[in-house]
């Protein structure tokens, strides 16, 4: 229903949706935060261009990929070559990094607010801004996590040890063989805990995180809500965007914000109830 009747429109100047924004921000009795790649791209983590050619011109030159995104779904011809990729690419984007800037900016914003926050991000980059652990639910995985490739277990293992050895010991983009991680259980290769088809593993803190989220939602439920979105994209639209629109639809009290240049839009059912900043996200939370 909602896809068939989408705005982007506003008779309000740029001025007047931030002091709007502003306004809900200071009276909204509990903040939802949606972020997805988006929110990362306004803090300089590209996964293309300049960034991607300083860390991996070496992997382009010889594979032919021009993105992180292509890295990651190569078929490589052996394991060795396999985790020399992906233990340069968590190690860039997830231990070699400080927080970005409109995550910082963020955390200043919503510090002494009710809310929660629920991304599809998996560079921890929430984490390392300093917001609370237990007000994040990020439900695609976590570059810190390897799971079993067979999923033949519910447990997740924090890779940080075992990623930086294999970035200092690669040579010609391969890792010695001894470093391979294997499922202690079973001795299936491990593999990147992202969610990317069902053998994706859903462990014991994932679960804890997204009764949190049910238990957020279910306490605030006619209350009023700011849905602050930011920086979702269409590739997985249902985990924060369809559901901030139910939400909103459903609330009378809430109210839906999205912060996306280029992609600012939301139902016309919910159009009143909405403001949509076509603006990059980086430059709306300095503002604010």
């Amino acid at each position: 229903m909602f896809l068939r009747n989408l705005t982007a429109t506003s008779t309000e100047s740029y001025s007047e949706q931030m002091g709007r924004l502003k306004h809900e921000i200071e009276n909204a009795d509990a903040i939802i935060i949606g972020a997805g790649a988006g929110m990362s791209a306004a803090a300089g983590f590209s996964y293309s261009g300049e960034r991607f050619e300083r860390y991996f011109a070496d992997f382009c030159e010889k594979y032919g990929f021009s993105d992180m995104y292509s890295g990651g779904f190569y078929p490589y011809e052996t394991p060795e070559e396999y985790w020399a990729w992906w233990s340069k690419h968590i190690y860039v984007n997830r231990y070699d990094v400080e927080a970005g800037k409109p995550y910082t900016d963020l955390l200043n914003i919503v510090k002494d607010k009710d809310y929660f926050v629920l991304t599809t991000n998996v560079d921890h980059q929430f984490q390392l801004a300093g917001f609370d652990k237990k007000r994040l639910f990020y439900t695609q995985g976590d570059y810190g996590l390897w799971q079993c490739s067979k999923a033949c277990h519910d447990k997740t293992y924090d890779n940080e040890e075992s990623v930086r050895r294999m970035v200092a010991a690669q040579k010609n983009l391969k890792i010695p063989s001894e470093l391979i991680p294997k499922c202690p259980v079973c001795g299936a290769p491990m593999t990147m805990n992202l969610r990317c088809d069902d053998s994706f593993v859903q462990d014991e803190g994932w679960y804890a995180a997204a009764s949190r989220y049910e238990d957020f939602i279910r306490r605030h439920k006619n209350l009023h809500i700011l849905f602050l979105e930011l920086g979702v994209g269409a590739n997985t639209p249902g985990i924060v965007k369809f559901s901030f629109w139910r939400m909103t639809a459903e609330n009378p009290q809430a109210v839906y914000v999205c912060v996306n240049l280029g992609e600012a839009c939301a139902p016309k059912e919910i159009s009143k109830r909405s403001i949509c900043i076509n603006a990059d996200i980086g430059k709306v939370l300095e503002q604010l």
